[in-house]
């Protein structure tokens, strides 16, 4: 989600902390909460505007099996929430003020292991082994859990990544800190190649003459570099400028000043990164050092380049759109069917001579109401042998499940989706990322809490398991 901040909502500035200062996270058991689960309808409910408030459609080939709303402290309007990873049998999902463990070892009976208080947007997560990483980029008064807003212009002020102990589930640890230029929008966990560290890929954008460890031009990425065996070391540790020429710099597209997100492919030495007005292929062989290969822009159709996701053989890159920053009704028939979309790019050519070439875009084909928020946003490959099978967040918009085997005509398969949370007005709601994870769909819901849903269609059938799941750092399964 685009965050547009004025210099009193926005950035930055820490003192060097070492684990011995940083204040213990406010951890909340929540307790035991039932799941309501929705039927599999005769016929799917009509979808689009003519649902009523909170009422459900879907495709027959998808059902709802269970949600789970947010629980205090979390139940309020304001505590959006954001991205999820996965390990094991549990799911770790974001909170704008601060993130919960979920154990999903019965996907239809979801229940809440621990909540950890600590504020601080938009608070994307990863995880890895014992550690869990969050994203704060939002300008606070200390890099503690008990933090509070505090004015951009504040050179004390900080924002940037936090790290947690979570080899007790029931009771995370914060253990370190580390400040990032522009503080962290998202983060990308990229594991080095020779199994000794981890590095975060940290996104942020939007500098400003007003923000004192903001500043422009603002062209780069922080790379923190995080040593396996001593966490509490991590520590920023490049800056590599992706931008050396300013990047994009028109009107009708976000000036380039920094990136959203970025989607890395370890196994291939690949990442794309969407860039607000620029959307970029990266060889990342050199973790400390990622080098830019081709770089695309699409001032036609595409206003803000937010996220990327590559197939399974690395060949192709979806990039989304979002238009109106994440706030806005763009799925109606006065936006259209390409703004607001996804992108498909082919890769061609090899080494430094892979470029992107574009084949086509795709947007829901359900007109929304303009009382709901809906355009692209976070979603994942289904992980099918010999197919490009994709499940995707739109807001208000729902959930979408389609094929993009065929880059130039991709084809929705299923859905799922909600009523307006009111018919009166725009009330910012619906999914933040849709992934699918070890038979399952979940979704977090910006405001409804964890939803999860079951796809019953032989186009998506696998036995792909994976045992821990950050889909910013994309894994391989088998193609055949």
């Amino acid at each position: 989600m685009i965050r547009f901040r004025t210099p009193q909502a926005r950035r930055l500035r820490i003192v060097s902390v070492t684990a011995a200062g940083l204040l213990l996270a406010g951890v909340v058991t929540a307790p035991p909460s039932s799941a309501q689960e929705t039927p599999l309808s005769a016929e799917p409910a009509k979808p689009g505007t003519g649902l009523g408030v909170d009422e459900i459609a879907h495709s027959l080939n998808i059902r709802q099996i269970a949600n789970l709303p947010k629980q205090a402290p979390f139940n309020t309007t304001s505590s959006f929430g954001t991205d999820m990873a996965f390990q094991g049998h549990y799911a770790f999902v974001g909170n704008y003020n601060g993130f919960v463990i979920y154990d999903i070892a019965r996907a239809d009976a979801p229940s809440i292991v621990s909540q950890v208080l600590c504020p601080g947007s938009q608070n994307d997560v990863s995880v890895y082994g014992d550690l869990l990483f969050l994203s704060t980029d939002s300008s606070r008064s200390d890099d503690s859990c008990h933090s509070v807003s505090q004015s951009a212009t504040i050179k004390e002020s900080w924002e940037g990544i936090k790290v947690f102990d979570i080899s007790d589930k029931t009771s995370p640890r914060y253990i370190k800190s580390v400040e990032t230029d522009c503080g962290s929008h998202t983060h990308t966990l990229v594991p080095a190649k020779d199994g000794t560290s981890v590095y975060l890929y940290v996104s942020s954008y939007f500098p400003s003459d007003t923000f004192p460890d903001c500043q422009p031009p603002h062209d780069s990425i922080s790379i923190v570099k995080v040593p396996l065996s001593a966490p509490t070391d991590a520590a920023v540790v490049a800056t590599p400028n992706l931008f050396p020429d300013g990047g994009y710099k028109g009107s009708s597209t976000s000036a380039t000043s920094g990136c959203h997100d970025i989607t890395a492919f370890p196994e291939k030495d690949l990442a794309a990164g969407a860039c607000m007005g620029d959307g970029i292929l990266m060889d990342i062989s050199d973790r400390e050092a990622p080098r830019v290969i081709d770089q695309v822009r699409d001032t036609k159709n595409f206003a803000f380049w937010h996220s990327a996701t590559f197939n399974n053989s690395g060949t192709k890159v979806v990039f989304t759109d979002e238009l109106g920053g994440g706030g806005g009704a763009t799925c109606n028939k006065q936006v259209g069917p390409n703004k607001g979309a996804d992108a498909i790019y082919d890769v061609t050519g090899s080494g430094d001579a892979r470029s992107l070439a574009f084949r086509s875009y795709y947007k829901i084909p359900r007109v929304n109401a303009d009382t709901e928020n809906c355009v692209a946003h976070n979603g994942s490959l289904i992980p099918v042998p010999g197919r490009d099978i994709m499940v995707q967040a739109w807001y208000q918009g729902g959930i979408s499940v389609w094929d993009f085997t065929d880059s130039a005509n991709p084809t929705e398969i299923g859905y799922w989706e909600r009523g307006p949370l009111s018919a009166t007005q725009l009330i910012l709601g619906g999914s933040w990322s849709a992934y699918y994870y070890n038979g399952h769909i979940y979704s977090s819901d910006i405001q409804k809490g964890l939803d999860v849903l079951e796809i019953d269609d032989p186009r998506t059938a696998n036995n792909t398991r994976f045992q821990e799941l950050n889909v910013q750092t994309q894994p391989s399964y088998r193609n055949r």
